[in-house]
């Protein structure tokens, strides 16, 4: 065997096997991302019944719910859009939450309280696919970018996923400091 043929077999594995990377990472992603859109349905889900909830406790915005709906809607939007929905529907979910401060009859309410323990759960786990979505994302934009690996993802058009962040305002803002 000449060097040549040795040289062409030791490339033809390697490329073999880094395509497979990039399969198997592409995989890892999407099935990152099944797992954020498991726990975004279930808090979806849980929307109206803590509206109809909170309906009665205080006259609350009609539209709140078919802004909500509409929110959801683009749940087959690429990630960036879909984060930004999320944002503003968990801007919504804090108003409904702010009200049970201002009603304590409605804070001590079997109903709401089972709900809000079921939401602060579905809020957690969200926030672990998340992360798990990320670092996904973090490995395979590193394949991707990689060199020599790069040289397969761009021939086979393996592109970079986008990161999932939600966004809080009170997450930007600096805590005030008094001395």
């Amino acid at each position: 065997m000449n060097w040549i043929t040795f040289a062409i077999i030791i490339v033809l594995a390697w490329a073999v096997f880094t395509y497979n990377r990039l399969i198997r990472q592409r995989n890892i992603v999407e099935e990152a991302w099944a797992g954020i859109d498991v726990q975004l349905t279930r808090r979806f889900d849980l929307i109206p019944n803590l509206i109809e909830l909170v309906k009665g406790y205080k006259e609350f915005e009609a539209d709140t719910l078919a802004q909500i709906t509409s929110m959801r809607a683009a749940a087959t939007a690429p990630v960036s859009e879909r984060a930004q929905s999320e944002t503003r529907i968990s801007g919504q979910m804090k108003k409904l939450i702010a009200l049970a401060e201002a009603y304590p009859e409605l804070k001590a309410d079997k109903n709401f309280r089972q709900l809000h323990a079921t939401l602060v759960e579905v809020e957690d786990q969200l926030q672990y696919a998340r992360r798990y979505y990320n670092g996904s994302v973090r490995d395979n934009n590193n394949l991707v970018e990689s060199f020599p690996s790069n040289l397969l993802a761009t021939t086979f058009g393996f592109k970079n996923a986008e990161f999932f962040e939600i966004e809080f305002i009170s997450q930007r803002q600096l805590p005030e400091v008094v001395l």
